[in-house]
């Protein structure tokens, strides 16, 4: 079994240096104020595991560690409503503020430190382009109940106002507000 630092526990989100699966969700436990009972938490140390179980090998011996991924990962969606999957690109520090209707897409990359509010969807804009995800940069701060849908970027230290609905790039540095979100200065 495979229980070193492996490059692939380096999310693309990230640009520093790789950490083994208990340095990740202790930085996470840390990032989320040291509560572990904080649903926003489990829904990520659940993902931190989904991804190291994929470094595991042989496949075989992988196979148990994904019955237990399966089993978890429907916990946190069905109990607290938050669906984030293994393979979406997860940055360091990344905090889910509070839980419920959460739903980000398989392939969508979240950046380093940016916080996720309850009510946040990100997945694709049209049925015929199933694999376009949105893009977040690092420190990016998403409000409540909002929408971010298709294959855009929003830059480093963005911001989305609660329910927003965002279906064109945010520079970096730069709000959107309202439906169809406008960027605001």
């Amino acid at each position: 079994m495979v229980a070193h630092t492996d490059p692939s526990m380096m999310s693309a989100a990230s640009d520093e240096q790789p950490l083994s699966l208990w340095q990740q969700i202790k930085e996470d436990w840390i990032a989320h104020g040291r509560d572990w009972t904080k649903p926003g938490f489990r829904a990520v140390a659940v993902h931190r595991f989904g991804v190291w179980r994929m470094t595991v090998e042989p496949k075989l011996l992988r196979a148990p560690f994904s019955v237990v991924y399966r089993a978890l990962f429907r916990h946190v969606r069905n109990v607290y409503g938050i669906e984030l999957p293994y393979t979406v690109q997860l940055g360091r520090r990344v905090i889910i503020e509070h839980q419920s209707a959460i739903v980000i897409h398989g392939q969508t990359v979240i950046g380093d430190d940016s916080v996720i509010r309850q009510g946040v969807t990100m997945g694709n804009r049209y049925l015929d382009r199933p694999t376009e995800a949105p893009r977040l940069g690092k420190r990016v701060n998403v409000g409540a109940g909002a929408k971010i849908l298709g294959g855009i970027t929003l830059g480093d230290d963005a911001n989305v106002g609660a329910n927003a609905v965002v279906l064109k790039d945010v520079p970096a540095g730069k709000t959107a507000v309202g439906i169809p979100a406008k960027i605001i200065d």
